[in-house]
């Protein structure tokens, strides 16, 4: 009788470890299941509207319309993303580790970078340019920016290239973030806000502002986003049909006019994947 409570104890152990193991649900990214079903871990950013914003009721964005379609091209439904910020200086470092298995985080393609990863696309031609107030008449062209109040935020380097290329004379305010520099533009406190004309497009869209402000249209640099993967990844060309078909069914279009439209954003045609203009 021993024997046969000892026997039995041990099944009910064993059953119960098997069972934990099976509803347990490990994780593998990007390339199956193993347990609990498959996910996919995409970087976007956190905290730029219109892009890649978190929010209450989840997130949204060009960015994240975007990158939920190449999933879906992948084999993964929305509900199998895992959604990773991608902070900019952390890119490049999150695809090498592999903590995502792709970023589409308004990650301009620059041959610096595409030394350390791989890019697919690009999926969008912006161009850095200027915000402005709805009614401003004044601001018609970047040297009307001299004497003028000029915003960017801390760290980059939009409006120091302005300045000194094409407006020396303008008065650079450097704000922590673009929401604050959004702040200063409606008070009246700045004139102008600069950096690429997506991000602004992005802010301007935003319930709060729309009919408030508008793009200057000043095309003062491109920057190709694309879709960063790790060197050597077998991913890129799979992204790539999965942005051609994109494009070519009419998901892009609309994905931009839903996150841009309300500012006016005059995008460039659908991008051909691979054509990088500089």
């Amino acid at each position: 009788m021993k024997l046969r409570k000892v026997t039995a104890a041990s099944a009910v152990v064993v059953a119960l470890a098997v069972s934990v193991t099976a509803c347990g649900g490990g994780k593998k990214n990007g390339s199956g299941s193993s347990g609990g079903g498959k996910t996919i871990a995409i970087g976007i950013k956190f905290d730029q509207p219109g892009l890649g914003q978190k929010t209450p009721q989840g997130y949204s964005g060009f960015d994240v319309d975007v990158a939920t379609y190449v999933a879906k091209k992948l084999g993964y439904s929305a509900d199998q993303i895992e959604w990773k910020e991608s902070k900019s200086a952390d890119r490049e470092t999150m695809l090498q580790r592999g903590d995502v298995d792709f970023i589409a985080a308004t990650y301009s393609i620059t041959p610096k970078r595409e030394q350390k990863v791989d890019f697919a696309g690009p999926y969008l031609l912006a161009h850095q340019d200027v915000l402005l107030r709805a009614d401003d008449t004044k601001i018609k062209a970047p040297a009307d920016l001299n004497g003028k109040n000029l915003c960017s935020v801390a760290g980059s380097t939009s409006a120091q290239n302005l300045k000194a290329k094409l407006a020396p004379k303008a008065n650079l305010q450097t704000y922590p973030t673009y929401s604050a520099c959004m702040s200063g533009l409606q008070s009246g406190a700045i004139e102008a806000l600069t950096t690429d004309d997506s991000i602004l497009a992005g802010y301007a869209s935003q319930a709060q502002f729309k009919g408030k402000f508008k793009l200057g249209g000043f095309k003062m640099t491109n920057e190709n986003y694309g879709i960063g993967v790790k060197k050597g990844s077998a991913l890129k060309a799979k992204i790539n049909k999965a942005l051609e078909d994109m494009v070519s069914d009419g998901s892009w279009e609309a994905a931009v006019k839903k996150n841009f439209g309300p500012a006016d954003y005059k995008n460039e045609p659908a991008p051909k994947i691979g054509d990088i203009k500089s």
